[in-house]
């Protein structure tokens, strides 16, 4: 059975509107994705640390509750849970604010098994962190040697642009890694103060890796691969509570489809069909669509078990069609 692993932060989201907390729920870029994928029935596994107190016990025990195998989360004797405060405006969008202590990152953990065709999840600070790159590295380099696809967001906040001259070489090794990589129009106009999509692409993007999606909110998103392939898909209509965790659903989405619809390594580097970004891309809208209509991080456990239910009608359906042509 396949398997996705994220690598990623792990911190207690508190969420404000008119200046006011109105919930706290675990949280990080990648670990709001794989809570999804976890519910949506994938097998998921986390690497993370945790801090040694009441918030970081909940948090794994979060992940367990949500069907992630949380045996890579470490937990330093002395650690703090880092925190996320997000400011919900006017249109629900969330503007951030981080509490953590980066130097005590140290991030020891052994390498889960992975096999090929597995998926491996990556992206934000975390991924870019000096602090802890050279383990980050390692374990890319690791999981591309055993074969693993490797998904790359990159989600680079304003908050960290004073690190960005430090950070550029490893968020240029994580495009090169990666096998697709997305962001958002916000990562790119603070990274290279762009705002269009074929420049992004094809400036900076494109030398490294081949397929790249550009989300913009409200606004259409933006597939661009090689050969010239373009193409760009309207977002599904949804009355949005809150966007925290939309562009992490995505992510969580699109890697549902890859399962669901067997896209695998050998595809990605011979080339996806239009069917075949169609299928994913189409699963990353439901996936960001549902999280959005909650104050949530992940996507619903009604809609988790739906998608469940919807891959094993689907791999039902395509055995008894090979089934059909023997």
């Amino acid at each position: 059975m396949r398997k996705v692993i994220g690598i990623g932060e792990t911190v207690l989201d508190i969420i404000f509107k008119n200046e006011q907390p109105i919930g706290a729920v675990p949280g990080g870029s990648v670990f709001n994705g794989i809570i999804s994928l976890g519910r949506a029935g994938v097998n998921a596994t986390f690497i993370s640390e945790a801090g040694n107190d009441r918030v970081g016990r909940n948090i794994i025990q979060f992940l367990k509750d949500n069907n992630v195998n949380a045996n890579n989360i470490n937990v330093y004797p002395d650690s703090k849970s880092p925190l996320s405060l997000a400011f919900l405006d006017e249109n629900n969008d969330a503007e951030y604010l981080f509490y953590k202590n980066h130097p005590n990152d140290k991030l020891d953990f052994i390498y889960p098994d992975i096999h090929e065709d597995d998926i491996v999840m990556f992206g934000s600070y975390y991924a870019v962190n000096p602090v802890i790159r050279p383990q980050v590295m390692g374990f890319l380099e690791y999981a591309k040697q055993k074969g693993a696809i490797l998904y790359y967001d990159v989600n680079f906040r304003s908050s960290h642009q004073r690190d960005l001259m430090k950070i550029t070489p490893n968020l240029l090794e994580n495009l090169e890694m990666a096998d697709i990589v997305r962001g958002s129009y916000e990562d790119f106009q603070v990274i290279w103060k762009k705002d269009d999509p074929d420049r992004v692409y094809q400036s900076e993007v494109s030398f490294y890796c081949k397929k790249f999606i550009y989300t913009q909110g409200a606004l259409p998103v933006v597939l661009r691969a090689e050969g010239g392939f373009k193409k760009e898909y309207p977002v599904i209509s949804c009355q949005t509570v809150s966007t925290i965790g939309a562009g992490d659903n995505f992510n969580a989405g699109l890697v549902y489809g890859m399962i669901k619809y067997g896209v695998t390594r050998q595809h990605i580097q011979q080339g996806l069909s239009e069917e075949q970004w169609d299928n994913i891309i189409h699963c990353a809208q439901l996936f960001c669509a549902d999280c959005c209509q909650r104050i949530s991080n992940s996507i619903s456990e009604e809609f988790g078990a739906q998608m469940r239910r919807e891959a094993e009608d689907y791999v039902n359906s395509m055995s008894g069609t090979e089934e059909d042509n023997a």
